[in-house]
């Protein structure tokens, strides 16, 4: 099925905006949004066939280590933001909590990965970025937008991100420390909000094996009351060569995150909540090849949250929760190459548990079977053909399957269709959760999804293009509703949920024409996303997720080489959502770069604009924050 529009729905609230941005960005020509890599050479992290990025059929955003530098963030979740048809919806500051869509999705739906382990909870996906992965240990991130089950199994509903770490190439030490503050204050105690931070990484180069160790830090009183964070991070990463045929990745990571909760979960009533996560994981994974042909990846992964939540932090005994989960992973992959293709096959098992004062002790299994061909053509022809076999012990049976082609028309330009389908389970939370301003629903079926998406891609001297359409329909979609504003929130299964979707992309490398080097960036980078959603609500229902989502996405920015040591970052963010809720945001960094030492000065939010990403949750205003990282190679 194509997609299909209601062009008649395709405005803007705010049309002079939009106008004025395009004009801005026509004349600032010393512009760019990220600091690009070379697509080309990109392979990308699928758990079965890996393919360069050139090579992909379906629409996979990637984000870069140097992109990464750029924009003025310092986690994870604040990073993701800046991605054409992501929406990041915050509650706290600096990755305390925050939940993640994809076109239009909820926060369940989407999967993330770390070197592709997923990082999903059976509690509740609010902790899905609860990630202890500081950006110094980060060389790029996967974005994949649909629905990814014959790829990743269960939970990609709306897509999936994949969070590639380094691999140290040379031995080296990293320190970098930064602090920031809007310079206004408490006024339950007259302290001026403020926070500070710091990352290090070691990386170590032996003859056979190369480790990544880092950590970080970050704390503060937050930007409103009862907002303040203090949580750290540790990750490590080994990589050992065994012989010619057998290669080990062992990693592990621990974080701990505790944050005040105002207006989280129940606003007005939680503005003296408080809550604490822990996660903690490793995994082991051996890479066997004992021919040119037949590759057999087997490993074992265990995962470990646990959430301690206070409504009232001066009478802790009041209402609290404390869930404890454990999930252990096994798979095994296989590829094998044949002429001119492809073919992988592969099981995996996953077991998710939880014990809980609220939730009780519960637990699932689930055991999921794939086969994937991937097929080349001469040069120009390539297509896909997967299915994934999923038994959970709580629903019983479901088949996913997909398909992907491409078509390479000239040098310069590639088209590519692809069809696939997705599943959601339901949290612990969604069935069995019992408080005083949500309840669960133990009768919630699994969210199914059909996709499909057609796209063009245009590459010549220094223009990138892309754009694509693409529908979704998500059967038995979970939300929470409620009758009146009084009630409690109830997660229901909707009957379809439909999604049609515009995405579109343009990159103008002027810095390939001018033979500039990496060092002065010279770039303009626009992206724009257009939702067109059909969402049929229970009668008299009102939805707590659902209306907020993004009807219009517009992202663009620049980057200026003030002088061979000093550049300037900018970018721009226009979000308009459903319920009508539209807002500009505008961030900027300057950096300073000599020799190991980097400095940079960040604005967020120069406009000052006053916006809300979800709920009646304000975000932070202007922020200001300067931070410095030196480098230290040695042989």
């Amino acid at each position: 099925m194509l997609p299909y529009f209601n062009f008649a729905t395709f405005n803007f609230k705010h049309k002079t905006i939009v106008r004025k941005l395009f004009l801005f960005l026509i004349i600032t020509t010393a512009s760019q949004s990220v600091a690009q890599i070379n697509l080309d050479t990109v392979i990308i992290q699928e758990n079965r066939i890996q393919l360069p990025f050139s090579s992909q059929n379906r629409d996979i955003r990637i984000i870069g280590k140097k992109e990464i530098a750029a924009l003025p963030v310092r986690t994870v979740s604040d990073l993701l933001g800046y991605t054409a048809g992501i929406d990041l919806r915050r509650r706290g500051p600096v990755g305390t909590q925050a939940d993640i869509s994809i076109d239009g999705s909820n926060f369940d739906q989407v999967l993330v990965l770390v070197n592709g382990i997923k990082m999903s909870d059976p509690q509740t996906g609010h902790h899905m970025l609860n990630l202890p992965i500081p950006l110094s240990a980060i060389d790029h991130i996967e974005v994949l937008r649909g629905p990814a089950a014959s790829v990743y199994g269960v939970n990609a509903l709306a897509g999936a991100i994949n969070i590639i770490t380094k691999t140290p190439e040379s031995n080296s030490v990293s320190v970098e420390m930064y602090a920031g503050s809007s310079f206004q204050s408490d006024s339950s105690n007259g302290d001026t909000y403020f926070n500070i931070g710091t990352q290090a990484a070691v990386s170590l180069v032996g003859k056979t094996n190369n480790q990544l160790i880092t950590a970080s830090h970050d704390q503060g009183n937050g930007t409103r009351y009862n907002t303040g964070f203090n949580a750290s991070r540790i990750y490590y990463k080994l990589q050992q060569t065994i012989n010619t045929k057998n290669k080990l990745d062992i990693e592990g990571a621990y974080i701990n995150n505790d944050f005040g909760g105002n207006g989280f979960y129940a606003t007005p009533y939680d503005v003296n909540s408080t809550e604490r996560v822990q996660t903690a994981y490793g995994s082991i994974r051996q890479t066997y090849s004992p021919n040119e042909k037949l590759t057999i990846r087997p490993g074992i992964g265990l995962r470990y949250n646990a959430d301690d939540y206070i409504f009232i932090k001066q009478d802790p005994d009041y209402y609290k929760n404390h869930h404890e989960t454990n999930v252990i992973t096994g798979e095994v992959q296989s590829t094998y190459k044949i002429k001119n293709g492809f073919l992988a096959s592969g099981i995996e098992y996953r077991k998710e548990a939880i014990n809980s004062n609220n939730l009780g002790e519960r637990n699932r299994d689930n055991t999921g079977f794939y086969a994937e061909y991937r097929q080349f053509i001469k040069q120009s022809f390539s297509t896909t053909i997967g299915i994934y076999g999923n038994y959970n012990s709580d629903f019983g049976w479901n088949l996913y399957p997909a398909i992907n082609a491409g078509l390479i028309i000239s040098d310069n330009w590639k088209i590519y269709a692809n069809a696939g389908t997705g599943q959601r389970l339901p949290t612990f939370t969604d069935l069995y959760y019992d408080g005083p301003s949500n309840i669960g629903n133990v009768e919630l079926k699994p969210e199914n999804a059909t996709f499909s998406e057609i796209g063009i891609r245009y590459k010549k001297n220094i223009i990138s293009a892309h754009s694509a359409l693409f529908y979704r329909s998500v059967n038995n979609m979970i939300d929470y509703v409620r009758s009146s504003n009084s009630a409690p929130w109830q997660p229901m299964n909707y009957q379809t949920v439909n999604t049609s979707g515009l995405t579109t992309d343009l990159l103008i490398d002027f810095n390939k024409a001018l033979h500039w080097g990496e060092g002065h960036p010279f770039n303009l980078h626009v992206s724009y996303t257009y939702l067109d959603m059909s969402i049929k609500l229970p009668d008299a229902s009102l939805s707590k997720y659902s209306i907020d989502a993004l009807r219009h996405q517009f992202i663009a920015g620049f980057t200026i080489p003030i002088s061979k040591k000093i550049l300037l970052h900018a970018n721009e963010r226009y979000l308009y959502r459903i319920n009508g809720n539209d807002y500009t945001l505008i961030d900027a960094r300057l950096v300073y770069k000599r020799n190991q030492l980097s400095i940079t000065a960040d604005i967020s939010n120069i406009l000052n604009t006053q916006y809300k990403e979800i709920g009646a949750i304000p975000m932070p205003g202007r922020w200001y924050s300067l931070g410095a990282r030196y480098d230290i190679p040695w042989k």
